[in-house]
């Protein structure tokens, strides 16, 4: 059960005044832990993941912060030993070793929370707010019998946050007044990592998971096709420092090749509209916005790119937004910090043209 309070967006929150009900929960929220469910490839923790223990870290100073990884093979210990010191917060490392969490599939995942939850009666669970944690949690939740709060972007106090809403255009705060655990996805841009200097690391205990108790129906119904990936050199569109995102105005896929050009020479991942990817000029998991990707770079360049509402939920935390477009009235010039009004196929190539090629 949760209770709401709608505020206008970006403007001062105030605190509710205190029942006793609200002293009740804090003299609960006094004795927190933390499941992390982590997501990790190639060996090594996702970013995302580690953003989930910053945000952990925030929820208490006494707070106790677990990770739990799941999934088979070599790449699991490795991932477990990088979870160990991948945030001096972290105190305990949980590993899942079994060929049922081959692949992150909701099923399985959902049943390895509920029995990590009945063995360590953790006050809070929380994962980034991506497909994985999107996929896994809302199912966890049903089976713990809890309502979870979704992409959460601020921390107050051990049961209230604060999480966007109407596309990003109002805040509301959330005061979470239901039973333990409390479920959390959180927008991993909100909770920046800092750097983690040499004298801080610490490694966390690595413990595995009793899964004696786990039975074959936790595999579920769904099963795991395939996977497809496309191969390239550019970051990742989620964590980039910059971001080069192009609109429906390019008209074809061979001319977003021009935006593709750009991010080659800046060092930067290529993001696009969802009204490109409807068009069918660049695949699905490029698409930034209120329904595909939700990134915050350094520097975030809009070309043909009209701003929608559901576009800038995705892209207005970026700390400089630079837009290019030709219609002088677009709604991206209202968030952007530079705007040059002009034709983005004449703009683009002078671009590629005077700048230097990426060192």
């Amino acid at each position: 059960m949760a209770t709401r309070g709608i505020h206008r967006a970006f403007t001062k929150r105030t605190v509710p005044f205190l029942t006793s009900q609200s002293l009740f929960l804090s003299s609960i929220s006094r004795s927190v832990s933390t499941l992390v469910l982590a997501e990790h490839e190639g060996g090594s923790i996702k970013a995302p993941s580690v953003s989930a223990v910053a945000a952990a870290s925030s929820l208490s100073k006494d707070n106790s912060i677990s990770m739990l990884l799941a999934g088979s093979g070599p790449s699991l210990q490795e991932a477990a030993a990088h979870a160990a010191s991948c945030h001096p917060s972290v105190s305990q490392v949980l590993v899942a070793d079994s060929d049922k969490f081959s692949h992150p599939l909701a099923e399985p995942w959902a049943k390895l929370v509920h029995l990590v939850q009945q063995k360590g009666g953790y006050s809070h669970i929380i994962a980034p707010s991506g497909s994985f944690g999107k996929n896994i949690l809302p199912r966890a939740a049903a089976l713990l019998d809890v309502s979870p709060i979704t992409d959460v972007i601020e921390i107050s106090e051990s049961n209230l946050f604060v999480r966007p809403i109407y596309a990003g255009n109002a805040l509301c705060t959330v005061r979470y007044a239901g039973a333990n655990p409390c479920m959390l996805t959180i927008r991993s841009t909100s909770f920046p990592v800092p750097p983690i200097s040499a004298d801080s690391k610490s490694e966390a205990s690595i413990s595995q998971v009793d899964l004696s108790t786990f039975g074959e129906d936790a595999v579920g119904k769904s099963r795991y096709v395939k996977l497809t990936s496309q191969e390239t050199e550019r970051p990742d569109l989620g964590n980039a420092r910059v971001v080069v995102t192009g609109g429906r105005a390019l008209k074809s896929a061979e001319n977003f090749k021009m935006i593709e050009k750009l991010a080659e020479k800046l060092g930067a991942a290529v993001g696009a509209t969802r009204a490109a990817v409807d068009a069918g000029f660049v695949p699905n998991d490029l698409q930034v916005g209120q329904t595909g990707k939700i990134v915050a770079p350094e520097l975030y360049m809009a070309f043909g790119v009209s701003g929608a509402i559901q576009h800038l939920a995705g892209m207005r935390d970026s700390k400089v937004i630079v837009a290019v477009n030709k219609d002088a009235d677009a709604p991206i010039f209202q968030v952007a910090d530079y705007g040059l009004v002009g034709d983005l196929f004449e703009v683009i190539p002078e671009l590629l043209e005077k700048m230097p090629e990426k060192k």
